[in-house]
């Protein structure tokens, strides 16, 4: 099989271009295209567990430390004791964290417009489902 044909080749180089669009897309607010998106997750569910958000935006607890531990330096997010189990510990914005969050929320609706431009509504929409069923 020539890798232009390999499935996995395309993913993965329509991932990085997407990766990079997006990234360049929130850089104007200091913050990575990974951060931005546990960002717009968090601003549409808080508080959240870590454990939660971290399934939300598919990342693992690791991974997930990393940024909450970044977002939090930056003062966007906050952590709290759950009282319901000492072990957990739920996120929330801050007040400058809610103001980056609206701003992302428009900025991720104009990237998402703007990176799918050379589709139809119902190519869009059919890429959407044949990924989802990957």
């Amino acid at each position: 099989m020539k890798i232009e044909d390999c499935l996995f080749f395309t993913l993965t180089g329509t991932a990085r271009r997407a990766s990079k669009f997006w990234k360049q897309s929130v850089a104007e607010f200091g913050i990575t295209g990974v951060q931005g998106l546990v960002l717009n997750a968090l601003s549409e569910q808080e508080p959240i567990s870590s454990i939660q958000l971290g399934q939300k935006v598919q990342l693992d607890s690791a991974t997930m430390t990393g940024i909450l531990d970044r977002l939090e330096q930056s003062g966007l997010i906050q952590r709290m004791a759950n009282v319901e189990d000492r072990r957990a510990v739920r996120i929330t914005l801050t007040t400058t964290g809610k103001g980056v969050t609206d701003k992302l929320q428009h900025k991720l609706t104009e990237a998402n417009q703007h990176y799918s431009q050379n589709l139809s509504a119902q190519e869009l929409k059919t890429l959407k489902g044949l990924l989802a069923k990957l």
